[in-house]
């Protein structure tokens, strides 16, 4: 159900790749949980619908058997219609745009754009989420073409009336910041393209810090850097002719409250097309500052992959203070749980219903005001 806030009803989700831990912890498990809780809609993951197909047919599904992921789509949807909630949007679709035309990989990312546009259709939701994305090979890339590549998705979704929600990971190769991915929105400029907030990417990339002691931001690349063509971007670090310089709580407090006044006067509400929600832990000891052989994973890409909780769970981020700039805005749209946190999950809650009912009191609590 909507939550009441000021003179608006607010509506809400959870993320299907939020909840459960188990292999036991099927997907229509974790819709009654997310319903029970009172949620509105779920943003339904790609996983969920492979690991359903699983277990509908024995066998995990190709992912790029389309065919095969419409039929448990259909299926999907189904249980949807039992649990009284909407599919808000499919995610993560990842790694699209900056790769060079002709290449391999676009060609790729395009096939899988038109075969996910089928699975939204089956599904019921005319949402697709996009982050930015964080493969080494679109270092190079320029702003000018990643907007391109933007723009002709989102042409793509726009006959079928579907929506682009570009999503900042702060650990991305080339936007890791709201900044960023709303100046590559400004620069496709198509109506049907906007953004998917996160309180975890933007705390987590401009205020917080999981490889320092402090837990914050303790340097700053200079010379370059996000939101340019001359610099990779933070995501990828300082590059060529970029330094790093020392940063103190002070500073990074007030560049964390320029940027948040700065959304406020300069995104339009309605190009908002949601807020995810989560927290993170500071972490103790730090993660090592390199990329992670096993996952291939830069350290706010392993941060964000297990240590994300629900708010007021033992985070640290500023979640109410970016919650709150987004709503200056004039936005009323969904706020989403996305957390992962699952070892908290084990260890602290019995259940996939209990879980579901602390995120409920957790974006209740940060609405009150």
């Amino acid at each position: 159900m909507p939550i009441r806030h000021k003179a608006a009803e607010i509506p809400t989700s959870y993320a299907t790749c939020s909840i459960g831990y188990r292999e036991s912890h099927t997907l229509p498990l974790k819709l009654k949980a997310i319903a029970d809780a009172g949620f509105d809609a779920v943003e339904l993951s790609m996983p969920d619908i492979l690991a359903y197909g699983k277990m509908l047919n024995g066998t995990e599904p190709d992912p790029t058997d389309y065919d095969t992921l419409v039929e448990i789509g259909t299926a999907i949807k189904g249980q949807m219609v039992e649990h009284g909630l909407e599919v808000m949007m499919l995610q993560p679709f990842a790694n699209f745009e900056g790769w060079p035309k002709g290449s391999p990989e676009r060609e790729d990312a395009f096939a899988r754009a038109r075969g996910w546009m089928r699975v939204m259709e089956a599904v019921g939701t005319d949402l697709l989420q996009v982050g930015s994305s964080d493969a080494p090979g679109i270092a190079g890339a320029s702003f000018d073409d990643m907007a391109a590549d933007l723009a002709e998705l989102a042409d793509l979704l726009a006959a079928k009336g579907f929506r682009v929600a570009y999503e900042n990971w702060c650990w991305a190769t080339r936007a890791p910041a709201w900044k960023d991915v709303w100046d590559l929105v400004q620069k496709a400029d198509r109506p049907n393209l906007g953004l998917c907030l996160d309180t975890f990417q933007s705390g987590g990339g401009e205020w917080a810090d999981p490889t320092t002691r402090t837990g914050l931001v303790e340097a700053e690349v200079v010379g370059g850097g996000a939101g340019t063509d001359e610099g990779e971007g933070e995501g990828a670090g300082a590059g060529e002719g970029e330094t790093r310089r020392p940063m103190y709580r002070a500073q990074v407090e007030q560049r964390w409250s320029e940027s948040l006044a700065e959304l406020v006067v300069t995104v339009p509400a309605a190009k908002i097309f949601l807020l995810q929600i989560s927290d993170a832990y500071k972490m103790d000891p730090p993660l090592a500052d390199e990329v992670d052989a096993e996952s291939g994973l830069r350290p706010r890409g392993q941060w964000s992959h297990d240590h994300r909780p629900l708010p007021y769970d033992g985070g640290y981020l500023p979640v109410r203070e970016f919650l709150n700039a987004v709503l200056d805005t004039g936005f009323r749209g969904y706020l989403s749980m996305e957390v992962f946190d699952p070892k908290g999950q084990e260890r602290r809650y019995p259940d996939m219903g209990a879980y579901a009912k602390k995120a409920m009191d957790g974006l209740e609590k940060l609405l009150v005001a």
